[in-house]
């Protein structure tokens, strides 16, 4: 049995303002003749380089979201399991705040210019050379120094649409940030709908021709966070990755996954695969062979203890698989304490290094063009 809302949401909606600077939204559904409070919330919890930082909180009746315009980062995903226990599934900090300086492994943050990484902090566009940040050894990774994940965004209003509730935010990235061209101009839409998904979209224009590739990096335990994700069964829909190098950098070949551990087209055991594996996951898998708008399923996980399913859907080519392999003794919240393998992460993306790729899909984005992704995690539960 699968618990999940349908969409019979209607009704009134009421506008509470509280001090702090705080507001809160909440709308007074019908499901099935039963009433159902959806909530907004609102709070000032900070400031960051002179600009005011909020926490926000969606609850639509079965689930609770909490993100903040700081990084655009999701906070927290409170999601009950078949026994209506109400758990956290996402890495976090205790406090907004924290995230200032303390979020080294960008949990939950939107991440860019660029997610994941381009070989050498440097490539070609229209036959000039571009160098940008190198943060990570040689290389450049999600964005640089100061990507988008530690900016805070501004314009931040929360919104309801068509039953969904969410918070949209906008960031500049100026011309000559982190090395990159152009003035790229971020809009970034994050609800939660009454059929229990969070959905994520990035839409990005630019005055100069660029590169972009936005996404959300969550770190995810469907266990509520005790313990490893060996236990969590694992779906992904695509039958190949793009082959990397010792430095994690694309060879520019696409490996077959029929036969290999990297092979999740069927729902298999996340510890059984990376046993054969020898190690955990860090590859991005291809969902597409060419760009396109389709919104399509490419991954579901399950966690057969706490009966919790969640759905990926995304309008990108490729899709990041991390295991957390790098996250060792690192303080989260409630006072756990994060190590390998503790959470997995699905990231949705332009294949790695694609500026440096020519047969890969392109990330460039020219004046006049719109740069849209959209994201789509969709949480269930069965008994």
């Amino acid at each position: 049995m699968i618990l999940a809302f349908k969409n019979k949401w209607s009704v009134a909606l009421v506008v509470l303002f509280f001090a702090c600077q705080s507001k809160t939204v909440e709308k007074k559904m019908m499901e099935d003749n039963k009433e159902i409070n959806v909530e907004i919330l609102a709070e000032k919890v900070g400031e960051w380089e002179g600009k005011e930082v909020f926490r926000y909180r969606l609850d639509n009746g079965f689930m609770e979201v909490e993100m903040t315009n700081f990084g655009g980062i999701i906070s927290k995903i409170l999601v009950p399991d078949k026994n209506g226990k109400l758990e956290n599934v996402v890495l976090s900090l205790d406090s907004i705040p924290q995230y200032f300086t303390g979020n080294g492994p960008y949990l939950g943050a939107a991440v860019g210019r660029y997610a994941n990484r381009i070989s050498k902090g440097s490539f070609l566009l229209d036959g000039e050379q571009v160098e940008v940040t190198k943060n990570i050894g040689e290389n450049h990774l999600h964005g640089g120094r100061k990507g988008f994940g530690v900016k805070v965004w501004d314009q931040a209003e929360t919104y309801d649409a068509d039953g969904a509730i969410g918070v949209k935010m906008h960031y500049l990235s100026e011309d000559g940030e982190e090395g990159y061209p152009g003035n790229l101009d971020t809009w970034l839409y994050m609800e939660l709908t009454p059929e229990n998904e969070i959905k994520i979209r990035f839409e990005s224009t630019t005055d100069k021709k660029t590169v972009v590739n936005l996404t959300n990096h969550s770190y995810f335990n469907l266990g509520g966070i005790n313990r490893d994700v060996k236990d969590h069964e694992v779906q992904i829909l695509a039958d190949a990755y793009t082959e990397v190098d010792n430095q994690s950098i694309p060879t520019g070949e696409l490996v077959n996954v029929e036969g290999t551990p990297f092979d999740f087209r069927s729902p298999i055991t996340l510890g059984d695969q990376m046993e054969a594996k020898g190690g955990g996951f860090d590859h991005n898998y291809v969902t597409k062979r060419e760009n396109s708008s389709e919104l399509k399923e490419i991954a579901q996980v399950r966690h057969p203890e706490s009966g919790r399913i969640m759905e990926v859907f995304s309008t990108a080519p490729g899709v990041q698989f991390y295991t957390s392999n790098g996250m060792r003794d690192f303080k989260g919240a409630e006072g756990k304490v994060y190590q390998p393998f503790w959470a997995f992460c699905l990231e949705p993306q332009a294949w790695p290094d694609s500026p440096n790729q020519p047969a890969f899909p392109s990330a460039a984005l020219d004046p006049g063009e719109k740069y849209v992704h959209e994201i789509v995690f969709k949480f269930e539960v069965e008994k």
